[in-house]
């Protein structure tokens, strides 16, 4: 049994909604999908659970341009993206300074865990990336690709050998190899692993859901079903503190209420 998280953004309000819930589900091993930083107010904070509580963590295009540059970016994303670096390197206390930079600097672009279906002698193969099968960082699966281009969506399956979880999009739920894409609420919010069937599963955004619901999203995966989750958070509070940073854009304040 174990938690996914992604696309956290600095949102400590989020992050510490799903990991007590997460806890109280008695829960003890988290995997992040990447995007720890970026548009929200507290970087740092949300570093340091993730490093604390997280089996292990894949690399975002947020990750990626605090360290490097913030390629291909909107000027809000751009400036976040400064203003989190800032952040960091003007951490007073050199342990936990050295410590995120550290962190961020060694994650994996993929990572891979054999497991066996509960029952079955069967193994499962899980991927977990934060942009897609083919582009780990920074290439983008919607739903709707599975009507515009669908040879997109084949050519994301030809890399994926049975599951794999991604972010990146903010948009929850599950594509097949057919092409096709379910939402979580067309799978009463589970989703079940079956030995012949691939799927790319999108586990939500902890820290700024885009799918017109506003609530935090994260998965677990308990007995071989995936189970989508949607929590109610304090998005006012977060919201505030980024109005409180000149640096911070309004717009990433504001598309928290209404989960866009």
């Amino acid at each position: 049994m174990f938690a996914i998280i992604s696309d956290i953004h600095s949102n400590i309000e989020a992050l510490t909604t799903v990991l007590a819930d997460i806890e109280n589900r008695g829960i003890k091993t988290i995997y992040c999908l990447g995007d720890i930083v970026g548009y929200g107010p507290n970087p740092k904070d949300c570093l340091d659970l993730v490093i604390e509580k997280t089996q292990a963590c894949v690399m975002g295009n947020h990750d990626y341009a605090i360290l490097y540059e913030p390629t291909n970016f909107n000027l809000g994303a751009e400036r976040a993206s400064f203003w989190t670096r800032s952040q960091l390197e003007t951490e007073q206390d050199t342990k936990k300074r050295l410590s995120r930079w550290n962190y961020l600097g060694t994650q994996q672009m993929r990572y891979t865990l054999e497991t066996e279906l509960n029952g079955s002698g069967t193994k499962a193969i899980l991927e977990f990336v934060h942009a897609s099968p083919r582009r780990p960082i920074n290439e983008y699966i919607f739903p709707d690709d599975v009507y515009t281009t669908p040879a997109k969506i084949t050519a994301q399956f030809d890399r994926v050998k049975h599951i794999c979880f991604i972010g990146h999009t903010h948009l929850p739920g599950v594509f097949l190899d057919d092409p096709d894409f379910y939402a979580p609420d067309e799978l009463d919010n589970v989703y079940p692993i079956i030995p012949e069937e691939r799927a790319i599963i999108n586990v939500g955004s902890v820290g700024q859901p885009r799918d017109k619901d506003n609530r935090t999203s994260y998965v677990y995966v308990e007995q071989n079903n995936v189970h989508f989750v949607r929590l109610e958070y304090d998005y006012e509070t977060t919201a505030k503190k980024i109005h409180d940073i000149e640096e911070l854009d309004n717009f990433e304040a504001d598309r928290l209420s209404e989960g866009r």
